[in-house]
């Protein structure tokens, strides 16, 4: 019997490329029968990122110790934030979602994903992340920026997509590994991986920082006055005053300091149910496990929040005027309610003033900066 030459040497071959395929060293080049993988011809050279151009009014930025600042690293992560390539049909960014000139949220109630399916809940603004130590999305279920990061892309009701994919996809792109490399020190494409990706777009979105608001500008650099009704708003948010026989307890005690947020988690009374057990979208008490958390959503920052309607978690409010007639009413009265939000009277006059303060807070320089924008479009 002739031996079967052209069979054995098909069946060489195929072995060689299971060893290549299943090299369980991981490491490029260990695989002798393996084409031998081009390190990526880039200089790594970083260059370190500082927030020296911060006033003092703000506090330190919370930079994590493994995922340090740097010029490439941003401008990495500014490419993945823009870059539609992280969807699974190559139409979404994280972009979609969160507009520049609208402070980074995108007008709608609830976003729509690559499959068209609808979120449970309205993007938030990407202000001054940097700044928060308590969790990210409305309920705070990622401790940091990096975890947050990962969640869009395998939820179908966003992105769609897996991990695995967006890996493929970044290490065979043309220019994305000698990107990875500038930023992470990497030396084959084949050491692109999730993590690297979501501490560059961290990187990025830890640099949207605003502060040079009219607000800013009349009260920290003395330029110019507030006017008349800007004042009496002023007033009204930071300051209790007695309306009638009811008390106003003032904004600031959940959207205090110079970020005008506490960073921290409200029942701020829109859901109404009969217990804490009825409530249907349970906020921080979906990830603490707590009944007492049941209803208590993040308290974005006030900066920009003319700019960033519909509000509430679920985009419920399509204006500020509806958001105060909701604080003026003084909730649902849940047992976990914030005791500062209590029914108040706000009259007509005191809403316009009201709202004339908080478009004060409104910062073009920030919806304006370059350094945020679409590097696509340049």
């Amino acid at each position: 019997m002739k031996p079967q030459w052209p069979l054995l040497l098909l069946l060489a071959a195929l072995l060689a490329f299971t060893a290549c395929k299943d090299d369980p060293s991981g490491e490029p080049g260990d695989c002798d029968n393996c084409p031998q993988e081009q390190p990526i011809d880039a200089a790594y050279n970083p260059t370190d990122y500082s927030f020296d151009y911060l006033p003092d009014r703000f506090p330190n930025p919370i930079i994590p110790p493994d995922n340090p600042m740097t010029e490439e690293g941003i401008a990495l992560g500014r490419m993945l934030f823009y870059d539609p390539i992280l969807s699974s049909d190559s139409t979404m960014s994280c972009a979609s979602c969160h507009h520049q000139d609208k402070s980074f949220t995108d007008g709608q109630a609830t976003s729509v994903g690559v499959l068209g399916i609808n979120g449970d809940r309205s993007s938030m603004p990407l202000v001054n992340l940097a700044f928060n130590p308590r969790g990210f999305f409305w309920d705070g279920r990622s401790a940091t920026l990096e975890e947050q990061a990962l969640v869009p892309i395998e939820d179908h009701r966003e992105f769609n997509e897996t991990w695995e994919n967006v890996e493929d996809k970044l290490r065979n792109h043309p220019d994305y590994p000698a990107r990875f490399r500038r930023a992470f020190g990497i030396e084959y494409p084949s050491e692109i991986t999730r993590d690297l990706a979501v501490k560059a777009i961290a990187q990025f979105e830890r640099t949207l920082i605003s502060y040079q608001s009219r607000f800013d500008r009349v009260v920290w650099q003395q330029e110019g006055w507030p006017t008349e009704l800007e004042q009496e708003g002023r007033d009204l948010f930071f300051v209790e005053t007695a309306s009638q026989t009811q008390e106003h307890p003032g904004c600031s005690h959940c959207h205090g300091s110079a970020l005008f947020t506490e960073n921290n988690f409200f029942n701020n009374g829109v859901q109404d149910a009969e217990n804490l057990e009825g409530i249907d979208d349970k906020g921080l008490g979906g990830v603490s496990g707590n009944v007492y958390d049941n209803g208590k959503f993040r308290a974005p920052t006030l900066r920009n929040i003319a700019l960033t309607a519909p509000y509430m978690h679920d985009g419920r409010f399509a204006t500020l005027e509806e958001v105060l007639d909701h604080y003026a009413s003084g909730g649902h009265g849940l047992e976990n309610q914030d005791p500062n939000v209590q029914p108040f009277t706000l009259t007509d006059h005191q809403k316009e003033a009201m709202i004339a303060f908080l478009e004060m807070l409104t910062d073009t320089s920030f919806t304006n900066n370059p350094a945020f924008a679409d590097p696509f479009d340049n």
